[in-house]
Order: structure tokens, then C-alpha cells, then sequence
């Protein structure tokens, strides 16, 4: 895969993360995008961190999820144990798992390489008067793709959609009733088979 496009969006020099300078996004043969990598200050020089979620788990009292540095339950209000949290090889606090990266260092370095670069020319253009982040675009670019989306569900064509659309839901999870399914409920109820698992038998 050859890399693309690079967007880089600077961060404020007010931000109270010092050391996250940019977010980024990588685009691969200009078919596939990556969003949310980070460009962070290091002690050698920036470097890429790749986008990721923070890892969870759950509260022994009621086995809700909870972010690892949590120190109380967010359901309950339990005490969690601070020291849960798994560690790495030299013993850090693993408290993030990747969503997507490179899986050997060659291609962590090409894309390493592109972002970094590509960060230190857009910092350049900052300077520039009239200076517009091109990061924000995606936004666009993602309305169009969604539009586009649900155009090839509905068969291209204003006519019958090729899938079946889900009805809204009600109070506590329950379905709004659609005249379809209303009409079906009506002719169950004449049968006297109401209730949970009706129209099974």
C-alpha cells in the first residue's frame, strides 16, 4: 500500500497537553483512511502514536465498565483496586490498546516518516496569512460517503428499499409499532395468544 494523503490538524498552543502537538489522518491508495493518530513531543524528537481506546474493565460489585485508572465504580460508586491495570514487558501501565498499527517496524517507519514530514510542512503553512486546517474536511467527505451509503442500500432508486428498515424504538427499548406490525399484533390478540411469545406456536 502506498500512502496517499497525510492531514494534519495543529493543535492550539494554549492546549493543556504540552506535548500532543497534532492529530493526523493517513490516507493508503486513496481508498483507505486512518484517523486520529497523534503527533506527541518526545524526549528524542516527535513521534507518531497511533489511534487507540482506553481499556476497561468490570466492577466486581456490579460488572459495570469502568476505564482502568477509575478509583471508583461509575455505576455503584464502589472502590476499585488502583493497581488492576496490566503491565508491559518493562513494566508500564498498559492502560490503552491500539485500534490500528503497523505490524512490523518498516512500515511503522514509512508511515512515521510521511506524518512527520507532512506535520512540519503544515506547521510551516500556519505561518502563512490566511492559513485553513485541511483536517477538518473529512467531515464532508464523510456526509457524502454516508449519502452515498445509503443510496446502494435503498437499490439506487427511490422505490422499494433492498433491505428492510428497523422500526424506532419506544419507552424502555420497546418498538414503536409500524401500521404493519400493529396489524399483526391486532390479529394475535383476536386469537387470544397475547404476550411474551406470541405467534410462536
Amino acid at each position: 500500500m502506498v500512502i496517499t494523503e497525510v492531514r494534519i490538524k495543529l493543535m492550539e498552543d494554549n492546549h493543556e497537553n504540552e506535548r500532543l502537538q497534532a492529530f493526523c489522518s493517513v490516507t493508503f491508495d486513496d481508498a483507505y483512511v486512518v484517523r486520529d493518530l497523534k503527533i506527541i513531543e518526545g524526549t528524542k524528537g516527535s513521534f507518531v502514536a497511533m489511534p487507540s481506546r482506553k481499556l476497561t474493565d468490570r466492577c466486581p460489585s456490579c460488572g459495570s465498565k469502568n476505564h482502568l485508572r477509575a478509583r471508583f465504580c461509575n455505576q455503584c460508586g464502589g472502590k476499585l483496586d488502583e493497581d488492576r491495570a496490566t503491565r508491559d514487558a518493562d513494566g508500564r501501565v498498559k492502560l490503552h490498546a491500539d485500534i490500528a498499527h503497523p505490524i512490523n517496524s518498516a512500515c511503522r517507519e514509512v508511515i512515521q516518516t510521511a506524518v512527520i514530514k507532512a506535520f512540519q510542512e503544515e506547521r510551516e503553512r500556519s505561518k502563512q496569512p490566511g492559513y485553513v486546517c485541511s483536517y477538518d474536511d473529512y467531515d464532508s467527505d464523510y456526509d457524502a460517503s454516508l449519502t452515498q451509503v445509503v443510496g446502494e442500500l435503498n437499490g439506487g432508486r427511490s422505490g422499494t428499499p433492498s433491505y428492510r428498515p428497523h422500526a424506532a424504538h419506544g419507552a424502555r427499548g420497546a418498538h414503536a409499532r409500524t401500521r404493519e406490525n400493529s396489524s399483526t399484533t391486532a390479529v394475535r390478540n383476536e386469537n387470544g395468544s397475547e404476550g411474551f411469545g406470541a405467534g410462536i406456536m
